[in-house]
């Protein structure tokens, strides 16, 4: 799922130029991974974010249209099975999908979106976008994902045993990923974030007619 959605639009004038990119951020729990997207959204305001359609009902505060779309399970059902979704995914009971067709709309606007996602997600927006620069964060070790989860303190030996169980799964699949980066150290693991994100933005699939433009001046 996108990471959030409480705003959907970015009014960055920097919005030109280029087309926007996806940047899918996996990794297992425990792993920081939500540190080092915190501090490239504050970095780099360029971001935006699709606004997600769920079968949950709103808590307090929550607008329809602005902080997700609130669907029966009938309704999402048949947006899912019409491949109306780029993603989607069932958490706790409850479904959540990205609309496909307003994830490309942003990006043909140039707007940058990050999706901070299992593995099933990443592989379904793989598959339906057919771009995207999939970074996996990686532990340094088991014992070091273990100590850090303990560290928490907010699980108990059994959901921890399992979080260690699905972590193995998640690294099985870190093959097909663009970048691997091991989070030992924070400010050396948000260096190389924030580098693969630049990198990303400077593909040809970003700026597609950039040579064309150019080499007017040769025809």
């Amino acid at each position: 799922m996108t990471l959030d959605t409480s705003s959907n639009v970015n009014t960055d004038s920097d919005i030109t130029g280029r087309r926007g990119i996806v940047l899918v951020l996996c990794a297992p729990s425990g792993t920081g991974k939500t540190t080092l997207t915190k501090r490239l959204l504050k970095e780099f305001p360029r971001f935006s974010f699709s606004i997600s359609y769920t079968t949950r009902q709103p808590r307090e505060g929550e607008v329809h249209g602005k902080d997700y779309f609130f669907v029966t399970e009938e309704e999402f059902c048949e947006k899912r099975d019409a491949g109306f979704f780029a993603e989607w995914a069932e958490v706790h009971g409850k479904f959540y999908g990205t609309p496909k067709e307003a994830t490309l709309n942003m990006l043909e606007q140039g707007y940058d979106i990050i999706f901070d996602i299992d593995v099933q997600g990443a592989s379904q927006l793989y598959g339906n976008l057919k771009q995207g620069c999939y970074v996996f964060i990686l532990p340094p070790s088991r014992e070091e994902l273990e100590n850090r989860l303990r560290g928490r303190g907010t699980d108990d030996e059994a959901t921890i045993m399992r979080r260690i169980a699905n972590a193995q799964k998640e690294l099985e699949q870190a093959h097909w990923f663009n970048a691997w980066i091991v989070n030992d150290d924070l400010e050396k693991a948000y260096d190389q974030l924030r580098s693969a994100y630049i990198a990303a933005t400077l593909s040809p699939q970003s700026s597609p007619d950039l040579v064309d433009s150019i080499m007017e001046d040769w025809r």
